[in-house]
């Protein structure tokens, strides 16, 4: 989408799009979000947040983010109308948005495309990321390749075990996997090896992969994300001439529903619903990581917002089938949607994404990210209660061809096992 003229003869700038749900000039959603980051880091935020604010201006920019996105990245993505599964379920029309078709198979490409643009402008040469199922980090380490950036991905060490796949492309793209091996060795401890890193290292660009962390992070990722949203609103009006009464997103961090739900917010006739992990349950601390159902405000990595946290404030363990969703923090600015009642949050169990799973994927042929499944649980169980012509848009943010190992040990495939066997056996017997 390069920028076109209006009648004023100004540029139609993308990102010149606002909210009364936005962040004040101090990174503040009410009273979450901020900059609560080490005096080291400051500068580097300040000198981002510049460029940032300078590049949303420049449709030179603009053009270039775009262009990559069309010619690259491979946007704009599908909305599927899931026919099927709708009949099935005999309710409201349920319509997927395929992110899983992006390069690197999630809608993180997206973001990374962004801020890889921002760092080239500041004149960096490194990239260091934090990745829980390795999406993020997958398409880091595609952006450094395709940009010339050494690159350094921080993945808990817990993560690395089950996420293997994407660990192998990113080294074989160039990138440096470090698996963290304290704390829960999930992805908030992955953020904070990679803050480390930057605080040492301030001459390279910590590509954030949500809309999380100090400020500009939570905003600035909105905005590359929110090219998700007016794709579906032009989709969704061209194949039902309205816009959606419902969309669903999985919220980890939140780029991924922060990017669905952008564009509409100002729709008042749109239902926003975000799907937390439920994991085992909610009722125990450590069981899940449904911030909603058992978190409290806390600050964390450099922002403000509703956390998982222990008796004595720190932050606990959390559990969910997926490894991008059990996240303890959620982005300050859908804590802010929440509270101001402009979207609903509810938390889906492994079991029901499980089986989520398998009906859409028996249904249509579509292999969706865990993450994203929990979206389409919820959305699975609210179709049957609308009427037929009501709409619901999911967000799949990503492919389930990085979940293998989690999906086939979950269901129980004796074939897959047998094949591992196999496979470890030849490989031992070669040594």
């Amino acid at each position: 989408m390069p920028s076109t003229q209006t009648k004023s003869g100004k540029p139609d700038l993308f990102f010149d799009y606002h909210t009364p749900f936005d962040a004040d000039e101090t990174g503040h959603f009410g009273s979450y979000g901020g900059r609560y980051a080490p005096e080291m880091l400051i500068p580097s935020l300040e000198a981002l947040d510049d460029a940032y604010s300078e590049a949303v201006r420049d449709p030179q920019f603009q053009n270039e983010f775009f262009y990559h996105l069309a010619t690259y990245a491979g946007r704009p993505t599908p909305l599927y109308y899931a026919e099927n599964l709708t009949k099935k379920l005999g309710g409201g029309k349920i319509y997927l948005k395929n992110e899983g078709l992006n390069l690197t198979g999630a809608h993180k490409i997206t973001h990374c495309i962004g801020q890889a643009l921002i760092a080239r402008r500041m004149g960096k040469k490194r990239l260091i990321a934090d990745t829980g199922a390795g999406q993020h980090g997958k398409a880091v380490a595609t952006i450094a390749a395709k940009f010339g950036f050494e690159c350094t991905v921080y993945m808990g060490a817990t993560d690395v075990a089950r996420q293997r796949p994407n660990v192998f492309w990113m080294e074989r793209l160039g990138a440096k996997v470090v698996p963290v091996e304290f704390g829960n060795k999930t992805l908030k401890d992955a953020v904070n090896a990679a803050m480390k890193d930057w605080i040492t290292n301030p001459d390279a660009h910590f590509l954030l992969g949500s809309t999380v962390g100090p400020h500009p992070y939570p905003s600035m990722n909105r905005d590359f994300q929110s090219v998700v949203g007016m794709e579906v609103r032009d989709q969704i009006s061209k194949a039902e001439g309205k816009l959606p009464d419902y969309l669903i997103a999985c919220v980890g961090g939140g780029s991924n529903a922060m990017g669905l739900f952008y564009r509409f917010l100002n729709d008042e006739t749109v239902q926003m619903i975000g799907v937390e992990a439920g994991g085992r349950g909610t009722g125990k601390l450590g069981d899940h990581a449904a911030r909603f159902a058992g978190g409290r405000v806390g600050v964390a990595e450099g922002y403000k917002s509703v956390f998982l946290q222990d008796e004595s404030g720190n932050i606990a363990s959390s559990h969910s089938v997926s490894a991008g969703l059990d996240y303890p923090g959620i982005g300050p600015q859908l804590a802010y949607l929440k509270e101001k009642g402009r979207i609903e949050v509810v938390a889906v169990t492994d079991a029901a994404v499980l089986e989520a799973f398998k009906l859409v994927v028996s249904t249509e042929g579509i292999i969706p990210a865990l993450e994203s499944t929990h979206a389409i649980a919820h959305a699975v169980a609210l179709a049957p209660k609308l009427a037929k012509d009501q709409v619901i848009v999911v967000n799949v943010s990503g492919s389930g061809d990085k979940d293998i190992f989690i999906i086939a040990e979950a269901l129980g495939d004796d074939k897959w096992r047998t094949f591992l066997r196999k496979t470890v056996a030849s490989y031992d017997a070669q040594k």
